[in-house]
């Protein structure tokens, strides 16, 4: 979820050049084996994995193909002769853009019925299948804010009120999958007739914005240990609920208590998806890939590979992620018709006013 980016609206398909992630499906499928085609992020425990392999008998071969945003358009650019049989990866911010071009074929995989219907955008037709999901917020640096005294923020409201000045950092919405999160959040919060308003009082109060997450988090943010390293002055920065957790998870020694905080009144719920590629050569075991992303082994697996939580309901989620993190109450939705029809003209507008 960290590190996830997507190629902006402006970037036409046509443009984006394909890398060489070995021959395609259509060139060496067998019977025996399953491709999927995924983002960067994608992680799955060994044990986990081998023990699909071995009930389902097929041999799993994983295309990591960059950031969420690229890996969908060259999904889209290749779908006549798909790398691939199962895609991993889209999510409900660039869903209607694959749908819309054909990615995906119709499967409801075995287990559907334990995913949370506000999970299933295509419940209809059933051409992805819901695999996890997370919440985009502002992540705050527990120490500045206990040393200066100040309350941390709560919602979008607080962060353009001038105790906040010049301590937001967030990532571009025309490059960033949070950053693109953030501004959808904006204008559910706002409405169109709001959002602009709200980011112009964001411009007036110092917000930064950089490239990415990992410029974002890692190098402005002070609360995060490479952002500590990096003396990073920012103790505000768009990032996910599970970023505290993994602040405790990864550190050594592992503290008491989480160093960074959300402000649960920024968040925008983020939903990832799987599909059977349409032009899949092996889609028996397309299929049954799907099927073993959403038991509640790979489920329960999840969580601490991706920091993202299930979509299976009953499937544990580890304490941490409990105790740090826990998902968002009330983040903000959006309808995926509406950001189809609105998210590349947001875009420009948000690019124009904030970044000029």
């Amino acid at each position: 979820m960290h590190t996830k980016t997507f190629v902006s609206a402006a970037v036409g398909l046509g443009l984006l050049t394909l890398s060489a992630c070995g021959s395609s499906a259509g060139d060496s499928a067998d019977s025996k084996t399953v491709t999927l085609v995924s983002h960067d992020s994608w992680a799955v425990s060994k044990n986990v994995l081998k023990d699909f392999e071995k009930q389902s008998g097929y041999q799993v071969r994983v295309l990591k193909d960059g950031d969420a945003g690229q890996a969908v358009n060259k999904a889209i650019l290749t779908k006549d002769h798909p790398q691939g049989d199962v895609f991993f990866g889209v999510d409900n911010t660039l869903l209607s853009r694959a749908l819309d071009n054909g990615l995906f074929q119709p499967y409801a995989a075995k287990g559907l019925d334990r995913v949370g219907t506000a999970y299933q955008l295509d419940a209809a037709k059933h051409r992805v299948t819901p695999v996890d999901y997370g919440d985009i917020c502002v992540n705050y640096d527990k120490a500045y804010f206990s040393e200066h005294k100040l309350a941390p923020p709560t919602s979008f409201a607080d962060l353009v009120k001038p105790q906040y000045k010049n301590l937001l950092v967030t990532e571009n919405a025309a490059t960033s999958s949070p950053g693109l999160g953030f501004l959808l959040g904006s204008a559910a919060r706002y409405g169109d007739d709001g959002w602009q308003t709200y980011w112009k009082q964001l411009k007036a109060n110092g917000v930064k914005v950089v490239d990415g997450w990992e410029q974002a988090y890692n190098e402005e943010f002070s609360g995060s240990a490479g952002g500590r390293k990096a003396k990073g002055d920012r103790p505000l920065v768009v990032s996910y609920a599970s970023s505290p957790p993994a602040e405790v998870i990864y550190a050594d020694p592992k503290p008491s208590t989480a160093p960074t905080g959300v402000a649960a009144g920024t968040c925008f719920r983020q939903i990832e998806f799987a599909g059977l590629l349409s032009n899949a050569s092996n889609t028996k075991g397309g299929k049954a890939f799907l099927d073993f992303l959403v038991s509640k082994e790979f489920q329960e697996d999840m969580p601490l590979n991706m920091f993202v939580y299930p979509v299976v309901e009953g499937a544990g989620v580890p304490a941490e992620f409990t105790k740090y993190g826990p998902a968002a109450k009330a983040p903000e939705t959006m309808a995926p018709d509406r950001i189809a029809a609105d998210r590349d003209q947001w875009v420009k507008s948000w690019t124009s006013l904030v970044l000029k």
